[in-house]
């Protein structure tokens, strides 16, 4: 088996890989695989560091059978008939992935997207997201600096490594306020790991709600925390991700208590979002700022005001929510917006190692079986068409969904 490591086309660009060098070589070691990588100036690891793995550099990767990348690759480097894995971004029907979901079943592309890659249960198996909250938590502290003025925080792109950002928080006297993270998955825990390394104060959501607290303090929310059963019943978490349409949200109490909210939920199309536009003009509404980690782009969001995806050289935008328009910054009566969609290429190196990790012990020896369930199950498209599980795309494919 020969795999490619393709070089990042989406602007702006990604500097992380799904295999470092090291990995590279462990794999052609241990398994009947043979590794290239296609030259790139954009990496967190240079071509130089897979030249000394003794890994080979090579632009052509069209004779490669599984080819590997990290985000979208654009429509127009797309190779027809080839096996790819990489975040697509199109289960969720994303409008701005349309074209690529149309080209790989034009091009007959087997697209086997890591997003999908699940055990029996159900679990992700592959992710960045943990770093993802890492930095989403780091940032939503950085805007909050920016917006009062009380501290400063170095970008985490700029810092060293996570050891150089932890000893920055050591130094930092963090103002009285309140957090509400949802999420209880990777991209949650991530977020909770920075904010306990910060020193700051974890608490209950009941005493989120009912105490008063002379310090910075944070809760984390599952779902039962804020989503109800409309027919009354029970709330069960097994029946709110078969059923979300069957739910509605109570999130009033904590937007009403809340300076910062960090989103880390997977968000299905049809679950309640938190709030409107409509409850973000009211005066009861507190949050200042909301780092989006889950980033789906309003209308189809759990977040009205997440209209983009920022970026890491520029992370934060406003949101007035009496126009539901873009605008600047920190001013009063707008809320600081950081929606970053790549957070963890601002820890690219750690962030890749891990990922490579979880290819190699879960995914890369059923690529290497006959059958698998497991890639099966991840696979989008094949033979030019959708497959099974994913059908229910067809519609978006065809563009019926958006008449």
């Amino acid at each position: 088996m020969k795999i490619g490591i393709i070089r990042e086309g989406k602007i702006p660009p990604d500097s992380r890989v799904p295999l470092i060098p090291e990995q590279c070589a462990q794999i052609t070691r241990n398994f009947p695989v043979k590794v290239v990588v296609q030259p790139s100036p954009k990496r967190c690891y240079p071509d130089e560091a897979y030249h000394h793995s003794n890994i080979q550099m090579q632009d052509d990767v069209s004779d490669c059978d599984l080819l590997m990348g990290v985000k979208e690759v654009p429509v127009d480097q797309l190779i027809a008939n080839k096996t790819y894995c990489f975040f697509s971004h199109t289960i969720k029907k994303q409008p701005y992935n349309r074209k690529l979901l149309q080209a790989i079943l034009e091009k007959n592309i087997r697209m086997v997207d890591y997003e999908t890659m699940v055990d029996d249960s159900g679990k992700r198996l592959i992710a960045f997201g943990k770093f993802a909250g890492m930095v989403g938590a780091h940032n939503a502290l950085l805007t909050y600096g920016k917006r009062t003025g009380l501290f400063q925080l170095k970008p985490m792109h700029e810092c060293l490594d996570y050891a150089e950002a932890k000893s920055i928080y050591k130094t930092i006297q963090w103002p009285i306020a309140k957090i509400v993270l949802t999420g209880h998955g990777r991209v949650g825990l991530g977020a909770a790991e920075v904010l306990r390394d910060m020193g700051i104060k974890e608490v209950s959501p009941h005493n989120y709600l009912n105490k008063s607290y002379d310090e910075m303090v944070f809760t984390i929310l599952r779902s039962s925390d804020y989503i109800y059963r409309k027919d009354g019943l029970a709330f069960d978490t097994a029946y709110f991700y078969k059923n979300p349409a069957a739910h509605g949200c109570d999130f009033t109490p904590y937007y009403q208590q809340s300076d910062i909210m960090i989103n880390g939920i997977y968000w299905d199309n049809n679950a309640p979002p938190f709030f409107t536009i409509r409850e973000m003009q009211s005066p009861d509404f507190k949050i200042k700022v909301i780092a989006d980690v889950t980033c789906d782009i309003a209308p189809l969001s759990s977040i009205p005001s997440t209209l983009r995806a920022s970026t890491i050289s520029n992370p934060i935008f406003g949101f007035d929510p009496f126009t539901g328009q873009e605008s600047e910054p920190h001013q009063v009566g707008v809320i600081d917006m950081m929606t970053i969609d790549n957070l963890p290429n601002e820890m690219p190196r750690d962030a890749s190692k891990a990922f490579g990790e979880q290819f190699i012990r879960h995914i890369l020896p059923e690529f290497l079986q006959a059958e698998s369930p497991l890639i099966d199950r991840a696979t989008i498209a094949k033979n030019g068409s959708l497959c099974q599980r994913f059908a229910y795309l067809e519609d978006f494919v065809t563009e019926k969904c958006c008449e």
